[in-house]
């Protein structure tokens, strides 16, 4: 063993996050992969469909999509299948950015050779190169980075990233000129949701004040963006709206969602994917926090985007805010309205 841990890895696999926002804030564990072994074959593997996110990614030299399967028992067929394309590929190095044990003994079971990750959830034994959760308060894009420290890289200044081809960008611009969109005009855009929870998410009032006074005072366009957990709160926000408001809900797919909010010459967001979509592509952000900790998951390489309260209570990590939402509660749609107005 300790012969393979002075060798260079020649054929990696990298298990992605299950998440949008910490797929992208992983993403620079792939940049710096390929910058210290150039010559690696890189595989990163993702499930669908976020692995969409990783397509065309210049860092990689194939992505390994699958579908989880609904428990890990070795007799259900889709789970053999996977734990065989691991083994298939033949592996010397796996880097697992997921803590799950199911992840860590696919990998096992794969003969993944170099199985590198954080010792959580019962799995260090299947790990060769078990690493602790950092005490310390640090970025989730640096938590990420201190798992690549066992292959002797250092942490970096990489970035979140992700990459678009301008073809798509511009056929994804059809969903607008379809809701009335004119070439050429301004899109701001608003993603009033998010996952985990109601705690993380700005008033649905406030969100559709925001987008009445834009309207009234601009004369760019409002796209909403959301999936369709959130299609019906985007609708009740945006029913009787100016005609320039116009609803995605539900419609894009995480490509589609991509390019346009890359279209955006802004965005306003809760603490969610689309804000890791937004701040990978550089767009400008008006990032509204509350229960959660900028500190730990804001806007990689725009912080100073942020708009947190800090009231005494927050970050509290709740789903659901047990008393009077003071954190959003105390953002106000001027201040939103002031932030936005200087993008557009």
């Amino acid at each position: 063993m300790g012969a393979f841990m002075n060798s260079r890895p020649q054929n990696i696999l990298v298990r992605m996050p299950n998440w949008i926002g910490d797929l992208l804030m992983a993403t620079p564990v792939l940049s710096d992969l390929r910058k210290a072994f150039p010559s690696a074959s890189i595989t990163a593997m993702c499930r669908r469909p976020l692995c969409e996110l990783l397509e065309n990614d210049e860092s990689i030299d194939e992505l390994f999509c699958f579908t989880r399967p609904s428990n890990d028992f070795l007799r259900r067929q889709d789970l053999r299948d996977i734990i065989a394309k691991i083994s298939a590929g033949k592996y010397d190095t796996g880097v697992l950015l997921t803590n799950s044990f199911s992840s860590a003994w696919w990998f096992w079971l794969g003969g993944v050779k170099k199985r590198v990750g954080y010792s959580m959830h019962f799995r260090r034994l299947l790990l060769t190169d078990p690493l602790k959760v950092p005490k310390e308060k640090e970025h989730q894009v640096i938590t990420y980075k201190r798992i690549l420290e066992p292959l002797g890289m250092d942490i970096s200044q990489t970035k979140p990233r992700l990459f678009l081809q301008d073809k798509e960008v511009e056929e994804s611009k059809t969903l607008l000129y379809q809701r009335g969109y004119v070439r050429g005009k301004k899109l701001i855009g608003i993603n009033p949701g998010a996952a985990y929870g109601s705690a993380k998410c700005w008033p649905p009032e406030r969100f559709r004040a925001l987008a009445m006074r834009l309207l009234l005072e601009t004369d760019a366009y409002v796209v909403f963006f959301g999936d369709s957990s959130t299609a019906s709160l985007v609708k009740e926000i945006s029913r009787g709206l100016p005609e320039r408001a116009i609803d995605l809900a539900g419609v894009t797919s995480l490509r589609e969602l991509a390019c346009i909010i890359k279209d955006c010459s802004v965005l306003v967001t809760n603490d969610s994917g689309p804000m890791h979509i937004g701040a990978a592509l550089g767009v400008p952000l008006v990032a509204l926090f509350g229960s959660t900790d900028e500190e730990l998951t804001g806007p990689y390489g725009q912080m100073e985007s942020v708009i947190h309260k800090k009231v005494k209570c927050s970050p509290c990590f709740k789903r659901v805010c047990p008393i009077d939402f003071p954190c959003m509660k105390g953002i106000s749609v001027e201040e939103v309205v002031e932030r936005v107005m200087a993008y557009v």
